[in-house]
C-alpha cells in the first residue's frame, strides 16, 4: 500500500513538473519573439489601416447580459461611445436577465436609438445555452461581417474598433483578442492578487502562444471575431461551459489564425469576494476539462507540428494541476512515516525537485508579466506568494468541477456578479441572498485539518522534505475556509458594504456617471518592450 501510495506521489509530481516546465518554454518563446512580434503588430496597423478606409466594413458588437443591472448601463455608455461610422455599427444586447437589468437596458435603448445610434434589444425569456445560446441567436439577426464581444463588466476604449479591425484586412484571420487590464485592482488584497494571475495570461501566455504559432483562446470577451469563421467553424455550442475557447479551438482546426494585441487593453472587473472568484475559477476549469475532452482526439489527428499538438493539449488540459496538488496532499502524510530510512529519504529527493522546479515556473510567469507591465514590478511581485496560496487553496473547488466534466455532470453556469467597482469605490448593492454551508466549505474545511495535522506531525518528527508543501496546502485551504466562512456568516446580517459612486437625477445619467467614473480612475499599464 505504502509503495502505491510513493508512486501516485511521484506520478503527481511528475504531472506538476510538466506543467511547471511549461510555464519556462512559454517565457522563452515570449523574450525570443516578443520584439518581433510587436514590430509586426504596429506594421500592420501603418500597412493596413489605409486599406482598411478605402472600405469601412460593418461591425457588430454583442453584450450577453444576464442580471446585471449595476454595471450594465455603463458598458452601453462606453460602447455607444465606440468611433466607427454610424451606418456601419450595429449594437445588440442580448439580454437573458430576470431583473431589473431589463428595464435599465431599455431606458438606455430609447435615450442612444434617439441620438442615431443603431442598438436593438434581445431578450430571451429562457437561457437556453447560456451565453453561447445568447450569442447563437443574436448571430442569426447580426448585421456586421465583423462581431464584437463585451461581458457587461467591460468598459472598452472609444478607439477599439480602429485599433483591431485593420488585422482582418489578412483574409485568414478569424479572431482578434486584446488584454484585459483592471479597473478594480486596489479594491483588496483579493483583487490585487488576481491581477497578478490575469496579468501573467494576458501579457505572456497569449502572446507567446500567438506569436509561436501556438493555438490560442478568445477569452469570451474583449475580442472580435470574423462571422465566416465562427459559422465554418460550427458556431457557439453550449455543450461546455467554456463556449470561448471550444470554439477558438475549433475555428484553428478549420485553418483560421487567431491574433492577439497584447498592447490594446479592454478594462474590466476583477471578483471582488472569493465565492465570486471560486465560482468563476470552477467555471472555467469545468469548461476547460469538458472542451478537452471534446477536442484533443481532434487535435491530435490533425495535421499539425508535434510541438504545436503538445502545446495545445497542455493547455486545454492546465486546470489538471488541482486534482495533481489534491493527491499530494492526500499521499504526503502517509508518506511521512516512509521518510525514515536511507533509501526512502533518497528516494523522495527526485520528487521533491520535481515539485520544486513546478513551483518556481509559475513564479516566473508572474515576473516576467509584471515586469512587461510595470514600472514598479519589483514592489508587485510581493503578491507572488499570497497567488500561489489563494490558487492552492482552490483545489477542491476546481476538482470536484473537473470530476464533474469527466463523468459529464450536467452544465449550470453561474455568472460572476459584478459591481461596478472603481479603484476601491462600488455601487451600493442590495443585501444578497444568503451563501450556504455547501459540501465545498465542508472539504476544504476537512483537508485544512487534514495539511495542518499532517504539517505538525512532519516537524514533530523532524521530516522536512514534504513540510513546505504540506504547509503551502494548509495555507490555502485555510484561507478559502476563512474566506468562505466570512462569506456565509457576513450573508445573514443585512450590513451596508459599500457606497454609491455619484448620485445622479435618473439612470440615464447615473450609467454616464458611472462611465466617466471608470475612464476618470484608471490608467492603463503600457506594454512595454523589455529587451
Amino acid at each position: 500500500m505504502m509503495m502505491f501510495l510513493f508512486m501516485l506521489y511521484c506520478v503527481s509530481a511528475m504531472g506538476l513538473f510538466i506543467y511547471g516546465v511549461n510555464c519556462y518554454v512559454l517565457v522563452h518563446r515570449f523574450r525570443r519573439h516578443r520584439q518581433k512580434g510587436m514590430e509586426r503588430l504596429e506594421n500592420i496597423r501603418r500597412t493596413f489601416r489605409e486599406k482598411l478606409d478605402q472600405e469601412i466594413p460593418t461591425v457588430t458588437i454583442q453584450l450577453p447580459v444576464y442580471n446585471e443591472p449595476w454595471v450594465v448601463g455603463r458598458l452601453i455608455q462606453a460602447v455607444s461611445r465606440i468611433q466607427w461610422p454610424r451606418e456601419k455599427l450595429d449594437i445588440q444586447i442580448l439580454d437573458d436577465s430576470t431583473d431589473e437589468a431589463t428595464a435599465i437596458i431599455k431606458e438606455h435603448l430609447v435615450h442612444f436609438q434617439a441620438e442615431g445610434i443603431t442598438i436593438s434589444h434581445l431578450h430571451r425569456t429562457n437561457r437556453e445555452g447560456f451565453k453561447a445560446g445568447a450569442l447563437k441567436a443574436g448571430l442569426m439577426v447580426a448585421k456586421g461581417e465583423f462581431i464584437a464581444i463585451f461581458d457587461a463588466d467591460f468598459v472598452p476604449n472609444p478607439d477599439f474598433l480602429h485599433q483591431t479591425v485593420p488585422f482582418f484586412t489578412d483574409e485568414k484571420v478569424g479572431m482578434v483578442q486584446t488584454r484585459w487590464s483592471h479597473l478594480n485592482e486596489d479594491y483588496s488584497l483579493l483583487t490585487r492578487t488576481q491581477a497578478v494571475g490575469i496579468d501573467r495570461h494576458f501579457a505572456v501566455e497569449q502572446s507567446a502562444r500567438c506569436w509561436a504559432g501556438f493555438f490560442l483562446n478568445f477569452n469570451g470577451t474583449g475580442g472580435v471575431w470574423r462571422r465566416k469563421a465562427i459559422e465554418q467553424a460550427g458556431g457557439w455550442e453550449a455543450d461546455t461551459l467554456t463556449e470561448d475557447l471550444d470554439l477558438s479551438y475549433r475555428a484553428q482546426l478549420r485553418g483560421w489564425k487567431m491574433e492577439y494585441l497584447p498592447d490594446v487593453d479592454v478594462p474590466s472587473e476583477i471578483p471582488a469576494d472569493v465565492s465570486a472568484f471560486k465560482s468563476q475559477q470552477r467555471r472555467w476549469a469545468k469548461g476547460s476539462i469538458q472542451t478537452a475532452r471534446k477536442l484533443i482526439p481532434r487535435v491530435l489527428s490533425a495535421d499539425l507540428p508535434v510541438f504545436t499538438k503538445v502545446q495545445a493539449v497542455i493547455h486545454l488540459t492546465h486546470y489538471l494541476i488541482h486534482p495533481l496538488m489534491m493527491l499530494i496532499a492526500l499521499t504526503s502524510v502517509p508518506l511521512l512515516s516512509f521518510q525514515n530510512s536511507l533509501w526512502s529519504a533518497l528516494s523522495f529527493a527526485p520528487a521533491i525537485m520535481l515539485l520544486c522546479l513546478a513551483t518556481a515556473g509559475p513564479s516566473m510567469l508572474y515576473m516576467t508579466a509584471q515586469r512587461v507591465l510595470h514600472k514598479n514590478w519589483v514592489r508587485r511581485i510581493v503578491r507572488i506568494p499570497a497567488l500561489m496560496i489563494l490558487g492552492t487553496g482552490l483545489a477542491v473547488s476546481n476538482t470536484l468541477a473537473i470530476v464533474e466534466a469527466c463523468i459529464g455532470t450536467a452544465n449550470d453556469f453561474v455568472r460572476t456578479p459584478k459591481h461596478n467597482i472603481v479603484g476601491t469605490i462600488r455601487q451600493a448593492q442590495p443585501r444578497s441572498r444568503a451563501v450556504s454551508l455547501d459540501s465545498v466549505l465542508m472539504l476544504e474545511v476537512s483537508m485544512a485539518i487534514y495539511c495542518v495535522s499532517g504539517l505538525a506531525y512532519a516537524l514533530q518528527a523532524e521530516q522536512y522534505m514534504i513540510s513546505p508543501f504540506l504547509f503551502l496546502y494548509a495555507l490555502g485551504f485555510l484561507l478559502m475556509v476563512g474566506s468562505s466562512t466570512s462569506a456565509v456568516l457576513s450573508s445573514w446580517w443585512d450590513r451596508p458594504s459599500s457606497v454609491r459612486i455619484e448620485k445622479a437625477p435618473n439612470r440615464i445619467d447615473d450609467s454616464e456617471c458611472a462611465y466617466r467614473q471608470a475612464i476618470r480612475n484608471f490608467d492603463s499599464p503600457p506594454f512595454k518592450q523589455i529587451l
